[in-house]
């Protein structure tokens, strides 16, 4: 028989974290920008307070454990009480990205079956649209206080202030079971409708402890995101000859910071962090950072580490596989589909009853690659892998090269048809504006750079690559904008 450990059976609870801070942290400033202009500043205190008030206000409502309230909401103060307060209460915070399309959004809302929505006052028209169309909402929660409320609203509204005002704060967060529902978030819908992943209090509080520490590790002030973010920026900045005063280091995920643009941020004295993740995740997987003894390596090593997704955090454990399931050696050569699980990966879809694992692991979807040292490439997503007469093409490796080019703003890599090789890639680019450059400029630009038989067989050129909600580039868009393309060589 297994000897048990001795230790108290305290449930990891999202509101363990504000009740910490606000008691040992309680002065730190919490400082956002308001949808009304200014800048707000409080104190951890305050939003523990604030975000007991707000239980209190949603069980007034009549919002019961498991129940889901949705917010469309920036990264704001009242929106940090919403997570707190909803999810400490023991219903679920279903947090909806307002910059999906309208029809997305009601779609997202009724699957969740939400009963009410959070929502700043820059998303009102947003709602006005979407709300006759979410008929099992049962009230519109603008985020404001009363003088900013509008006078003639088209769908009848709460404020967000009101409710808050309307409580004493006297209210002890509840205690349940750590694996209770705390989160619901919805994927970005590239491929048919959003699925929902639902996190527990469990997964939330493990992995924010795994985010901390990362950010303790490192002791940054930095901004994240994905490249596309970053795009518009450097351009900007380049045009005009600009340089950054205090900014000295990123996170970017969502897809690989192609390796022009991580030279470009270190010559602006950005450090460049790659992180990968899923929602399917909540979402944090891989950090990539050099171990010590790279300091050492030519910068141009270490930078070829830097391009990589980086190494598991704790709790997540991954391996490649090939196309019959067998586990790929990890020697940064080999790639295959990347599988992954731990803690804080979900196990089902919200409301499908199918699981997406195959023997206990998550299939992420992405083609990778993993080095000796444990370092992550992602190589490609397994639908956008190029298959050129049984062998592959890395779509992001060309996309890469093409990034590079001082004309161009934005290039994807695409699959067209070919009658004797299957299929073939298909470059499609955005230029800078103002710039020009040749298909046969670009594809003499490959030659030295990728295998000859990686080089594009055509180019196109676009005035605007369509981007999901989350900045990625629409690729499935692209391959139906492309689907009758003839390639010159076909």
């Amino acid at each position: 028989m297994a000897l048990m450990g001795q230790m108290m059976s305290e449930p990891l609870l999202i509101s363990s974290i504000i009740k910490h801070a606000a008691r040992h942290y309680g002065g730190t400033e919490i400082v956002s920008r308001r949808t009304e202009g200014d800048l707000h500043r409080y104190t951890y205190r305050d939003c523990e307070l604030r975000s007991r008030k707000l239980a209190q206000a949603i069980a007034a409502l009549g919002v019961r454990a498991g129940e889901r309230v949705g917010t469309l909401a920036w990264n704001g103060y009242r929106h940090l009480e919403i997570y707190y307060g909803v999810s400490g209460s023991g219903a679920v915070c279903h947090t909806v990205n307002p910059r999906l399309f309208p029809e997305q959004v009601a779609y997202i809302i009724n699957h969740a079956e939400d009963q009410y929505v959070f929502f700043d006052a820059t998303f009102l028209p947003l709602v006005e649209g979407v709300a006759a169309h979410c008929p099992g909402v049962k009230g519109w929660v603008m985020m404001s206080d009363r003088s900013r409320m509008p006078a003639e609203p088209k769908v009848p509204l709460l404020c967000y202030e009101d409710l808050i005002d309307g409580q004493d704060g006297d209210y002890a967060w509840p205690q349940f079971d750590e694996n209770t529902a705390s989160s619901l978030c919805y994927t970005s819908g590239t491929t048919g409708n959003p699925k929902g992943a639902l996190y527990s209090h469990r997964s939330t509080v493990l992995h924010g402890a795994s985010v901390y520490e990362l950010f303790e590790q490192e002791k940054v002030t930095f901004s994240a995101g994905v490249p596309t973010v970053w795009l518009g920026l450097l351009q900007y900045v380049q045009a005009n000859n600009l340089k950054f005063s205090t900014f000295h280091r990123t996170v970017i995920g969502g897809s690989a910071a192609p390796p022009a643009m991580i030279r470009t941020l270190k010559a602006l004295g950005v450090e460049t962090i790659h992180a990968w993740g899923m929602t399917e995740m909540s979402p944090l997987g891989t950090s990539c950072k050099l171990l010590a003894r790279h300091n050492d390596l030519p910068e141009d090593e270490q930078q070829k580490i830097q391009e990589k997704q980086g190494r598991v955090i704790y709790g997540v454990d991954m391996k490649i596989v090939d196309g019959d399931g067998n586990e790929l050696p990890w020697d940064g050569k080999a790639f295959g589909d990347l599988h992954v699980r731990g803690p804080w990966v979900i196990e089902h879809y919200y409301r499908n009853d199918a699981s997406p694992l195959v023997d206990g692991w998550f299939p992420t979807g992405d083609v990778a690659t993993i080095d000796p040292d444990g370092y992550m490439q992602i190589t490609d997503r397994s639908k956008d892998v190029i298959k050129s007469g049984g062998e592959w093409i890395s779509s992001i490796d060309i996309e890469n090269v093409a990034a590079a080019h001082p004309a161009v703003h934005m290039a994807a890599c695409i699959s067209c048809f070919h009658p004797k090789w299957d299929e073939r890639p298909l470059l499609v680019v955005m230029k800078k504006p103002g710039a020009e450059v040749t298909r046969e400029e670009l594809l003499k630009y490959f030659e030295g750079k990728v295998a000859k038989w990686w080089i594009p067989d055509d180019v196109a050129f676009v005035t605007e690559i369509p981007l999901t909600a989350t900045g990625k580039m629409q690729k499935l868009k692209l391959r139906e904008q492309f689907k009758d393309y003839r390639l010159p060589a076909a």
